[in-house]
């Protein structure tokens, strides 16, 4: 019998697997499908290779203001599939965690199928193959819910648009949460005519509100048209070239078509066929699988990681899950979660990133102090004919703390990370201002929203051109 059994291969489970095998235990890492889940072969590594290809469309269009003059950038779309496969087979070849894993002698099954539980210690699949584990850890992931109104069976996923064969038309995206905007930002750069639907009174509605009217804003002056509080829909038919959806708002129907409807409406845990009953694990009211502080479901030796939880659904934060989970399986609960700096951002056009609070959260807890450096006032962007965007930051008057920054424009993601790491350092607004980052850079609109700041407070600091 095992000690461990992990079950899903993607950032959770191989976190999961490695942990479990580096503390001694005898440990398996089951998987239905490729090593490396969702974040290899239907996620981030495709998603960043085809955001990458937009960017260098964009870039190639910007090269006769500097200069260089080429011919008309013409994406070939089965070329770029081709890289994107590229690219996940040698992420998947040369995982570091793989080899890690092998390292600590844990077995792979991979490409197996769907599994199920038999019992609350055996998992098997339907060709015969039967796994024992005193523990077991559950990491099959989340994947994309599906609209439930008349002809949605005509709609399709995230996942169905970045298999596409060809560039639509073309698309409708319903949901403008990280992946509808993620999913138009990318085929508008492709040349696709994109709209975007978003029920709620703005786009991106879990970040700052400045960052959803900036990304919105941006979005319109791309071509994309960004359609608000639009309603409910109430239904999709086949028309010779596409999709017609029908939606209403107070009692005026309306109506939109397209080659292609992509829906981004959220997230849902994959347990289906799992028999959850049968190991005597509960979900909660939106079916995720429902876990204590230290990842332990409601039968005490099968512990769960990662999207199925519905906590946080980002690879990073998937990979330390999957560090609690082992942890806890091999040595009993003695490693609890905890609120941590969690970085988030998206590699659309323009980027946009945050961490910590937004300005609204924040003024709910204390008294702040604001400060917004536009990138069209910082040296790095005007080289690079990069200026839309800004940086924000957010801090607690009293304590001098940062409590947010959020940032949209070019290289948003990387501005933010050092910003999570000011704030997991605890760092006071002045020490941030202090530091003497790299001339010229896109990280030093940090520098100048944090020497802002400082010089509001009266404290000492020295202006740093940025």
């Amino acid at each position: 019998m095992l000690d461990v059994l992990v079950i899903g291969g993607g950032p959770a489970g191989v976190l999961a697997a490695l942990r479990a095998g580096d503390l001694g235990a005898r440990t398996a890492l089951i998987t239905r499908d490729q090593f490396g889940g969702m974040a290899a072969t239907d996620g981030l590594v495709p998603v960043r290779t085809l955001a990458h290809a937009a960017r260098l469309m964009r870039d190639a269009r910007q090269l006769g203001q500097y200069g260089i003059n080429v011919g008309e950038a013409v994406l070939d779309y089965g070329k770029l599939l081709e890289r994107v496969r590229e690219v996940t087979s040698e992420v998947r070849a040369h995982s570091l965690l793989r080899q890690q894993i092998n390292a600590v002698a844990a077995d792979i099954y991979e490409a197996v199928g769907p599994v199920h539980f038999v019992d609350a210690h055996t998992i098997a699949n339907a060709e015969g193959l039967k796994l024992f584990a005193k523990n077991i850890i559950v990491c099959t992931g989340g994947s994309s819910r599906r609209l439930n109104v008349p002809g949605s069976d005509l709609t399709v996923t995230h996942s169905d648009a970045w298999k596409l064969k060809t560039v639509p038309q073309s698309m409708l995206v319903i949901g403008a949460g990280a992946t509808g905007v993620q999913v138009a930002s990318i085929f508008n750069a492709f040349g696709s005519k994109v709209q975007v639907f978003q029920t709620g009174p703005r786009i991106l509605p879990g970040e700052d509100e400045d960052v959803s009217a900036e990304v919105a804003k941006a979005f319109r002056e791309s071509g994309i048209e960004v359609r608000e509080d639009f309603g409910a829909i109430d239904s999709f038919e086949k028309t010779p070239s596409g999709v017609r959806m029908f939606f209403s708002k107070n009692g005026v129907h309306n109506s939109a078509e397209a080659t292609l409807v992509v829906a981004a409406i959220g997230w849902k845990a994959n347990t289906e066929g799992l028999n959850l009953d049968k190991a005597g694990i509960e979900i909660d009211a939106r079916g995720f699988i429902r876990v204590d502080e230290f990842l332990r479901t409601s039968a005490n030796h099968i512990f769960a990681a990662g999207d199925v939880t519905g906590q946080l659904l980002l690879a990073p934060q998937a990979l330390h899950a999957g560090f609690l989970a082992a942890t806890n399986a091999v040595r009993g609960p003695t490693m609890p979660t905890c609120d941590q700096v969690a970085p988030i951002g998206s590699f659309t056009d323009p980027e946009y990133a945050q961490v910590g609070l937004t300005e609204v959260k924040a003024r709910e807890s204390c008294e702040v102090v604001v400060a917004t450096v536009r990138f069209d006032a910082t040296t790095r962007p005007i080289i690079d004919g990069r200026t839309a965007g800004f940086c924000k930051l957010i801090v607690a008057r009293q304590t001098r703390k940062i409590l947010g920054c959020h940032v949209v424009g070019e290289r948003a993601v990387d501005i933010v990370q050092l910003a999570a790491v000011a704030i997991a350092g605890e760092m006071q607004i002045d020490e941030l201002a202090h530091v003497p980052l790299s001339f010229p850079t896109y990280a030093g609109v940090l520098s100048r929203a944090a020497a802002s700041i400082a010089r509001r407070l009266n404290l000492n600091v020295h202006w740093q051109e940025s």
